[in-house]
């Protein structure tokens, strides 16, 4: 079977410029891109069953921008001014420097790993007495939460938003060669909107242990893995298979 069209559940590139485009162009496939799940703010109802008292922590924990909005969106929604001398600690610079959209961020006192939560253990070692926010997603990884249980930091955790699935319904009967997913909760909606799914003929391509597990839990036949020594990214493992298996359609 030659592949001819693409679905990938990741929303399309903005600025015109992806290596799904340069892949579509170079091996004349078809890209389409949908995201398959979706982000939704848990409502102050929902919050406050958490008993959660925004006005107990003198320190915030960000791993993403979506922690960042949803963090400043409840205050907002509480009518909980966050004071001057919080202190925030990020995963990354780049979550750090998110930060201005809602704060001066000159003034403040921001904190940010290279890569991960344990670049900024020498930080949190100097700040052990705080008590830690930790605003989150339903699903969520552990590898933070469990860096603070692991150096004995008192923190709380605070479900903000929920990953939910896309209605998918105006993809018809999703007729792809090849569907690519990113993450377990992909898996889930692809089984919610289209609940009598067989895979026949299609591809399955995933990123990421968790995906490719959540591929094979799902009783599915998982055709494309990355990443891999050879292909550390999606694109490049897309790439190789497609060159495969169409030079083998041609002879």
């Amino acid at each position: 079977m030659k592949i001819k069209n693409i679905l990938v559940s990741q929303p399309e590139p903005r600025n015109g410029k992806s290596p799904y485009l340069d892949l579509a162009n170079e091996n004349n496939v078809k890209i389409d891109f949908r995201t398959f799940i979706e982000v939704k703010g848990v409502d102050t109802r929902d919050f406050r069953k958490q008993k959660i008292n925004l006005a107990d922590f003198q320190s915030v924990i960000f791993t993403s921008r979506t922690a960042i909005d949803h963090y400043f969106r409840i205050a907002e929604q509480m009518r909980y001014t966050v004071p001057d001398t919080m202190k925030y600690f990020c995963t990354s610079e780049s979550v750090a420097l998110y930060l201005q959209k809602y704060i001066q961020y000159r003034k403040r006192k921001i904190f940010y790993g290279q890569r991960t939560i344990e670049d900024l253990l020498p930080t949190f070692k100097k700040h052990k007495n705080d008590a830690f926010l930790l605003p989150l997603s339903d699903i969520h990884k552990d590898t933070v939460p469990n860096f603070l249980e692991k150096h004995k930091l008192k923190y709380t955790k605070a479900i903000l938003y929920r990953t939910v699935s896309s209605n998918l319904s105006d993809l018809g009967d999703l007729k792809y060669d090849v569907l690519v997913f990113y993450s377990p909760s992909g898996i889930k909606s692809l089984f919610e909107n289209f609940p009598n799914f067989e895979q026949k003929d299609t591809l399955i391509a995933s990123f990421g242990t968790a995906t490719a597990d959540a591929v094979e839990k799902a009783g599915l036949r998982l055709d494309i893995k990355a990443p891999s020594p050879k292909a550390p990214s999606m694109t490049m493992a897309l790439e190789q298979y497609i060159k495969a298996i169409n030079s083998n359609n041609k002879k």
